[in-house]
């Protein structure tokens, strides 16, 4: 006897397998936030193991990820709540497919304080911590990517 749980379609399909915004509303999107961290700002997220901190660690890190993007559609940016920024794309880097949700937090100053970012699919994101190690090796800030194949 079957389930109906075990007829049900569980595949969807992933956000990060398709176009971006079809309205190309954010074609010429530039993260204003980057230009207003917070001395102490802080960097996260499951590319990272742990968290890096400061200006030139956050603008470091994301200045070697952006290298490594085939290309990047922006889905949506916008503001979230009292105090938050939210960020989705998708990208391409060695052809994967990589999706990014991103929450940048700002303090009571309104500079940014913390970047959370959370990629998808895990083969892609193994990947991308991987390569961005590469790039950063020989830095303080290799330690918190994947080393050696992946």
């Amino acid at each position: 006897m079957t389930s109906s749980h075990d007829s049900q379609d569980t595949d969807g399909v992933p956000t990060y397998l398709q176009g971006g915004d079809p309205a190309g509303r954010f074609t010429d999107y530039y993260p204003a936030w980057l230009e207003n961290l917070a001395d102490d700002v802080t960097i996260e997220g499951s590319l990272l193991d742990g968290a890096a901190l400061g200006p030139d660690a956050l603008r470091t890190i994301i200045g070697v990820i952006r290298t490594l993007y085939e290309h990047q559609v922006f889905n949506f940016a916008g503001a979230y709540g009292d105090n938050g920024w939210l960020e989705d794309y998708t990208a391409q880097v060695r052809g994967e497919p990589i999706g990014c949700a991103v929450l940048i937090t700002s303090n009571a100053a309104g500079r940014t304080q913390h970047v959370a970012a959370n990629y998808r699919p895990r083969s892609s994101l193994l990947l991308l911590s991987r390569l961005v190690g590469e790039k950063l090796a020989g830095t303080p800030y290799a330690k918190y990517f994947v080393a050696g194949e992946s």
